[in-house]
């Protein structure tokens, strides 16, 4: 570091040491100024120039410094020199003595932070010099952290001195008004009925509303700029054009046309979505077929000899079509033209922020909700694309059973249709890159996956990478990475279920510059609106969550605002969200799980409860899994619970309702539960914590009690 700038650093430190050693703030409270008004006052009628300029450099000396304050000269400059000059002068003295620190801050540290941290920086970096006046406008204006703050900070970045001094004079001159108008009505408080002075009222009234106004102004001024390019149309033909037919779009539909708003869908595909055509439907109806053959090779533990079952892979599979057919009718085209909402088959593109393409016809919408979900995510490896990989979309057009069959993926989706494909009688190799299954959820749970996944022949190969897809000889080979070595697994058919990723490209997102967000969803703000505020995301194109009941959560707010934001806006709730993996045993939770709390730094009490210990569970031979339950140190408030076991997605809905409506344990032991029945294990669990957690001391006493009553 410098001379010039150790000198710079030294003076400041010793003039705020010398502030706080010499108690100099006493002289900057709102008491020491009515105290000493009178005199004050004869000395600006005196000499109001000198007096004027003296409370000049003491503002800028005190906003320069950083010191504690500010807030209290500017009542006072509006007792003293009245509305007008008030503002005048703390408008000017403000700025300049931000910029003073603006300046300090950057001549002693930027240098040092920028070359230490400048890759971490690079973004704000970019992000200030495209938009810095505008970040600090709204800093100014709602501020979100204290203006000594922003000042230091500010110096640290690369804009610009004079604008850093123009914003910062625009952007605080309405505060500051609010501010030096409240000053005016202190200085005429003589007694405690001043307190209740209608301009008193009104100048605090003022100061309370002033932070929902500016708020206001920076969103109307967000809307304008991010508007500025496109043209409003003069009339609407939609309230709100959905696009995408999944759950999210067909809740925001089905509510928009509820509260009868003229609303459009449109889907370029197949009305339902991935959970009605490819995902949870499908996936479930396989499952439950699996899940039978798995208890017919389980009949000795039933008391039956002997059992065995013939079937068809190809008969199978047209039972899942069959359900899907089934179901189908909920969520079809017809359905919800009798709602009132306009159905649409085809590719639709956001031509402007207020129009959608379809079919060669523009629709003119108020609104816009994208609900345009996600797809199976194909990692670049090489080889993989070659031998056309099966992925969650693709396997039901499967009708002969794979006799090998490779899983990439160890998250739900993959051990869900591994564990089935095994059932079936496939030679299932599972490849999980990282070091367990269900990585998600705790250590210990996923193993109990693992080990009923191992007894059922599953080669489950955690801690592997996939390197490559070969085909040697007419053979497909899986090559892979563990800790150097290679390994090759030969296979028939090779299922991906890395993940999935949003479809965020081909409708005009790009176009219209609507961001994307690291995890590569839509970007949206709490309200679920994009960058601009009348269109919307929800569902899997928006994350963080994608499940279909969250995407339904989410389609609530995204329809609700979108009608009716402009009397009141809901944020997304995603406290208590709950899913499961329906495997075999299932895995359920809400919720922290333990691992989550040890990285949030929450601290927890765990309550379990073994399901081997259930009457139900024992006669159902199911006698296996735990509930596990996370509370508040010394409390029964519920911070997260995880079941494994049978029906483990059924029994957590009453953890899910104690959750969302504030009950603890207590509730739940205190709750009568029908036997014999598997959700007696929750009041078990409850049990369990309850011993814990007995009033020992009173115990004592109550013994004593007892024996005293025995005579």
């Amino acid at each position: 570091m410098s001379r010039a700038r150790i000198f710079i650093l030294a003076t400041i430190a010793v003039l705020v040491a010398a502030f706080f050693a010499f108690d100099l703030g006493q002289f900057l409270s709102l008491e020491y100024f009515k105290s000493q008004q009178a005199v004050i006052d004869a000395h600006v009628k005196t000499d109001p120039v000198a007096s004027g300029a003296l409370f000049f450099l003491i503002y800028v000396a005190v906003t320069g410094l950083s010191l504690p304050g500010a807030a209290i000269m500017t009542l006072a400059a509006g007792a003293i020199f009245g509305l007008a000059w008030g503002t005048v002068i703390v408008s000017f003295a403000s700025s300049l003595g931000a910029t003073l620190a603006f300046l300090a801050s950057r001549f002693v540290l930027r240098d040092s932070i920028q070359t230490r941290f400048g890759d971490k920086l690079a973004a704000i970096n970019a992000g200030i010099a495209k938009d810095g006046p505008f970040y600090l406008f709204t800093l100014r204006l709602v501020p979100a952290f204290p203006f000594f703050v922003i000042n230091l900070v500010m110096g640290l970045t690369p804009l610009r001195t004079w604008t850093f001094y123009w914003v910062s004079q625009i952007g605080m001159l309405a505060g500051t008004t609010v501010y030096v108008n409240a000053g005016t009505e202190i200085a005429k408080i003589e007694s405690l009925r001043g307190i209740l002075s209608p301009g008193l009222i009104v100048s605090f009234t003022l100061l309370g509303i002033f932070p929902l106004a500016a708020k206001w102004i920076v969103n109307s001024i967000k809307a304008r700029k991010v508007y500025a390019k496109w043209s409003k149309p003069a009339r609407f033909d939609r309230n709100v054009v959905v696009i995408g037919a999944g759950s999210a779009g067909l809740v925001t539909a089905y509510i928009a046309a509820a509260v009868k708003a003229k609303v459009t869908l449109i889907e370029k595909h197949q009305m339902g979505g991935d959970c009605l055509n490819t995902g949870c439907v499908p996936s479930k109806a396989l499952i439950r077929t699996a899940k039978l053959l798995s208890h017919i090779k389980r009949a000795p533990e039933f008391g039956i000899k002997s059992a065995h079952a013939e079937f068809d892979f190809a008969d199978v599979m047209e039972r899942v079509q069959r359900i899907i057919k089934t179901v189908e009718p909920h969520d079809s085209i017809e359905r919800y033209r009798q709602l009132g909402v306009e159905c649409i088959t085809g590719d639709a593109k956001i031509t402007s922020p207020w129009t959608v393409a379809v079919n060669g016809k523009t629709i003119a919408t108020r609104n816009i909700v994208i609900a345009a979900g996600a797809r199976p995510f194909i990692p670049p490896i090489p080889g993989l694309q070659e031998i056309n990989p099966l992925t969650s979309d693709t396997l039901w057009s499967l009708r002969r059973l794979p006799r090998r069959l490779a899983v990439l993926g160890g998250g739900p989706i993959g051990s869900e249709l591994a564990q089935c494909f095994a059932r079936f009688g496939s030679e299932v190799t599972q490849v999980e890159m990282l070091p367990r299954l269900l990585i998600r959820e705790d250590p210990e749970i996923s193993q109990m996956v693992m080990r009923r996944f191992e007894a059922e022949g599953i080669k489950v190969l955690v801690n592997h990478k996939a390197r490559q897809v070969l085909v040697e000889n007419g053979q497909k080979l899986l090559v892979l990475e563990n800790e150097g070595r290679e390994s090759r697994v030969a296979f028939d058919e090779l299922l991906c279920a890395v993940g999935r990723v949003a479809n965020t490209s081909g409708y005009g997102l790009e176009e219209l510059g609507i961001p994307v967000s690291k995890t590569r969803t839509v970007e949206t703000n709490e309200f679920l609106q994009t960058v601009y505020p009348n269109i919307y995301a929800c569902g899997d194109v928006a994350g963080p969550f994608q499940f279909t009941h969250t995407a339904a959560h989410q389609a609530w707010y995204a329809a609700v605002n979108a009608l009716f934001g402009g009397i009141r806006k809901f944020k997304a709730d995603y406290s208590v969200i709950p899913w499961a993996t329906f495997t075999d045993p299932e895995v359920a939770r809400v919720g922290m799980n333990e691992q989550e709390a040890r990285q949030q730094g929450v601290a927890y009490e765990v309550t379990t409860y073994g399901i081997d210990d259930l009457d139900r569970a024992i006669a159902d031979e199911e006698a296996h899994g735990v509930v596990k339950v996370l509370t508040v140190p010394g409390k029964d408030k519920i911070l997260g619970a995880t079941i494994v076991g049978e029906h483990a997605g059924d029994l957590l809905a009453e953890y899910v309702g104690a959750m969302r409506h504030g009950l603890g344990l207590n509730k739940i032991l205190g709750t009568i539960h029908i036997y014999p029945t598997l959700t007696e294990a929750n009041k078990y669990a409850a049990g369990v914590w309850k011993r814990a957690h007995q009033p020992r001391a009173l115990l004592q006493w109550v013994e004593r009690y007892h024996a005293w009553m025995r005579g």
